[in-house]
Order: C-alpha cells, then sequence, then structure tokens
C-alpha cells in the first residue's frame, strides 16, 4: 500500500523536520552580521519576552545588545553597558520598557529581584547577560542565544535555541 509514495514521504519528513526545529546555528562572518541578526530579532519581540544572551568574555555580546536596543529605541541611543549597575533601561520608539541586565558581578539569584527582575519579565522586553545566575527565574519560553568566536578576529557564531512559540517565529523569518 505504500509503494510510490517516496515523494510523500520525503515532504512529510521534510515538514517534520521543520516544526520540531528549535536551535540554529548561525555563521556571523562580520560585526555588521552579528549587528543585523540583533536587528532582526529585535523586530520579534513583544512585551514579557525575554532573551538570554550567553557568551564568553569578548564574544559580541555588547555588539549584539547594542545593535538590538538602537534597532528599537533609536539609532541615536546611548548603550552603556551595565556591567557596574547591573541594569540599563529605555524606552522603545513605539512606549515599550526595555531592560537590560548584564549579571556577571550577581552573587545570588534573589539579588535579581532586588532590580525588580520579575517586572520586568511581565511588563518589558528583556535582554540578559549571564543568564545562568537567574536560571531559576526565567519563564521557560525565552529565547535563547549563546555567541562564541568563530575562525577569524570577526567571527562569531551564534546558536539560537527556542521554544515552540519562538521556533515558530524564527521559521517564518527564515533563520
Amino acid at each position: 500500500p505504500y509503494e510510490g509514495s517516496c515523494k510523500k514521504n520525503k515532504f512529510v519528513n521534510k515538514v517534520i523536520h521543520m516544526t520540531l526545529q528549535k536551535n540554529w546555528t548561525i555563521e556571523l562572518p562580520t560585526e555588521s552580521a552579528t549587528q543585523s541578526l540583533a536587528r532582526t530579532l529585535a523586530s520579534l519581540f513583544n512585551r514579557g519576552e525575554q532573551l538570554a544572551l550567553k557568551g564568553d568574555l569578548g564574544s559580541g555580546k555588547t555588539v549584539f545588545v547594542r545593535a538590538f536596543v538602537k534597532s528599537l529605541c533609536g539609532q541615536s541611543t546611548d548603550v552603556p553597558s551595565p556591567t557596574f549597575t547591573l541594569l540599563q533601561t529605555y524606552d522603545t520608539m513605539d512606549g515599550r520598557e526595555l531592560f537590560h541586565y548584564d549579571l556577571y558581578r550577581l552573587k545570588k539569584p534573589d539579588e535579581a529581584l532586588e532590580l525588580d527582575i520579575d517586572y520586568a519579565f511581565a511588563e518589558g522586553i528583556t535582554l540578559i547577560e549571564w543568564p545562568e545566575k537567574v536560571s531559576l527565574f526565567l519563564p521557560d519560553d525565552h529565547l535563547k542565544i549563546k555567541l562564541s568566536y568563530g575562525q577569524t578576529e570577526f567571527e562569531r557564531i551564534a546558536v539560537i535555541n527556542a521554544e515552540e512559540n519562538w521556533a515558530k517565529r524564527l521559521r517564518k523569518i527564515s533563520l
């Protein structure tokens, strides 16, 4: 009964692969490619959504965050690193709140509550560097990105992990 159905099986396998894909690995050959990815992803974010950004020191997190923030808040927006303040807040051009946490210096996860991270998760767009420091508090459906060094000085590799709500949106933009 299944003879002659190779085309159908190939199509079904392709659809299954697309439906289940929740991880993307993207080569970013230049700093501008990293910025482009950040701008593209920023356009998909809604209030109450989080981006957990991981990577070693110097792996491109700051480049990514600056492009992400400027795309939502305007190109003239000053985007300092919150390494010492732990938090920078912004108003997007359409009136949403954007929270940027750099939790490198956080000693205990509960300290994040003093920074109103629960409010940020519920009401704003939240970018978190060093998210492993607050993994207990992160909603399950947050978007995860890990940046790592590539083969050249400016090349980076982005590994994106998405739960189903994000995976659907990412597939629509052909990541």
